[in-house]
């Protein structure tokens, strides 16, 4: 991902962050049994096909194409096209989005991983490829005229389902028993492709790499999970953070000792995000659609009440500035943009927010970076206050100087592989860093 901008502190121009996290989505509802719903084509006519999103509409563009073509995904996508028109029931199409789901996934790991073939082309921690697949495979399910009766309802079941899996939301493996911690991170997708839709998400990209390995420090062993989550308002409103990290936010076997959400922030150095605000911004997201206002959460789910205004990380973030985790500094990030408590414009506080202030950007900004931080430290302190966990910002990930034109340049270039591996690699040194705290 090439440098972007946002409205944030002071509401002047900034680098646009989202959060690496985990999309964690809302649960399946029950549906009607495939066996009642399947019928003949000859019988009912299959329902009308639903619209594709901004997001599957880039999808059929010349890049995402082009990095498909180069991305041993292409073969995933065409197995999964051809087994879609096989479908006959509702329970095969369930089967065939959850099965796919985890497979994508699976696969995208191991390439990052360097454990099975790697796309030449896109470099080994390629995020893109598993997006792009992701949403041709979305826009097929939508575009879908299976021989059988389905409702709107259920095709977007369908797609969710789909989505999921994909995320790694379906692939989180703790080892139960035992003195292996256990730590959660959360990564995006690319965004701003309108302004270069070859952009890749470092936060994505460190999730895959990361994403069932185990680091070793000096307090023991810990296994990392990781989940990709989109950049959507509408999901965040309805809940995917929260529905994803609860079974692991919970006690029992697959509690986790420790929590990172990820996303790209600035220029030049990762930042240890010190305070959270309960406030949307309104930048349009992946779908072009923006929000303003208060982060709602979902009826149902656990929370703090009254919702507070700010939170804050629990990240031992004076040990990971601490340490020379990579090229990148890493700074303990403190400042806020707040309207104070009986006044009416916004200030800047380097020192984090005054008491009973209104929050305007966290330290994350006022976009996706800063909810997924929200959310995550709200749902730990309704649950279990005392988990480690905070919101971390990587690097901008940008193309070389001479290919940094989107409409003439190439999908990769060296310099762009060389930092992308460089921010994984730090991001990995600065979980091990904080999980050494871990006792």
């Amino acid at each position: 991902m090439s440098t972007t901008t946002h409205r944030s502190r002071a509401g002047s121009a900034m680098n646009l962050s989202i959060s690496v996290s985990l999309a964690a989505y809302l649960s399946l509802t029950a549906l009607p049994s495939a066996t009642a719903q399947a019928v003949t084509s000859a019988r009912v006519a299959p329902a009308a096909v639903s619209q594709p999103t901004a997001e599957e509409q880039r999808s059929t563009l010349q890049v995402p194409q082009e990095i498909l073509k180069s991305s041993q995904m292409k073969k995933r996508l065409d197995s999964f096209n051809k087994a879609l028109s096989r479908v006959s029931t509702y329970e095969q199409a369930q089967k065939l989005m959850a099965d796919t789901g985890r497979n994508v996934w699976r696969q995208a790991v191991a390439q990052a991983q360097g454990k099975s073939p790697q796309d030449a082309a896109l470099g080994a921690d390629d995020d893109r490829a598993l997006y792009w697949t992701r949403l041709q495979m979305t826009l097929g399910v939508r575009q879908w005229k299976p021989p059988f009766a389905i409702s709107s309802r259920q095709r977007g079941a369908l797609v969710t389902r789909l989505e999921r899996a994909s995320r790694g939301a379906e692939s989180v493996t703790f080892p139960s028993g035992g003195s292996i911690k256990h730590i959660l991170i959360t990564g995006f997708d690319p965004f701003q492709l309108d302004d270069d839709i070859r952009r890749s998400n470092p936060s994505g990209a460190a999730a895959l790499a990361l994403d069932g390995t185990t680091i070793r420090t000096s307090s023991g062993e810990a296994r990392i999970e990781a989940v990709v989550f989109p950049v959507r308002w509408q999901d965040f409103s309805e809940g995917t953070v929260e529905r994803t990290l609860l079974p692991y936010f919970r006690p029992g076997p697959e509690q986790v000792d420790m929590f990172a959400t990820i996303s790209q922030g600035g220029i030049g150095h990762f930042d240890v995000v010190r305070y959270n605000g309960n406030w949307r911004g309104g930048f349009p997201d992946n779908d072009n659609l923006a929000r303003t206002g208060s982060i709602p959460v979902p009826a149902g789910l656990p929370t703090v009440n009254p919702q507070p205004q700010w939170t804050t990380t629990s990240l031992p973030y004076g040990e990971i500035t601490a340490h020379g985790t990579g090229p990148f500094p890493v700074r303990d990030f403190t400042a806020v943009t707040e309207i104070p408590a009986g006044a009416t414009d916004q200030v800047d506080q380097p020192d984090g927010p005054t008491p009973g202030s209104t929050p305007r950007a966290g330290g994350a900004g006022d976009y996706l970076s800063n909810e997924i931080a929200y959310r995550a430290t709200l749902l730990r302190d309704a649950l279990h206050a005392s988990l480690p966990g905070g919101h971390i910002h990587t690097p901008v990930l940008e193309f070389g100087g001479s290919n940094s034109d989107p409409n003439a340049g190439q999908i990769s270039d060296p310099v762009f592989l060389r930092n992308r591996a460089a921010i994984t690699a730090q991001v990995r040194a600065i979980i091990k860093a904080a999980a050494k705290q871990l006792h």
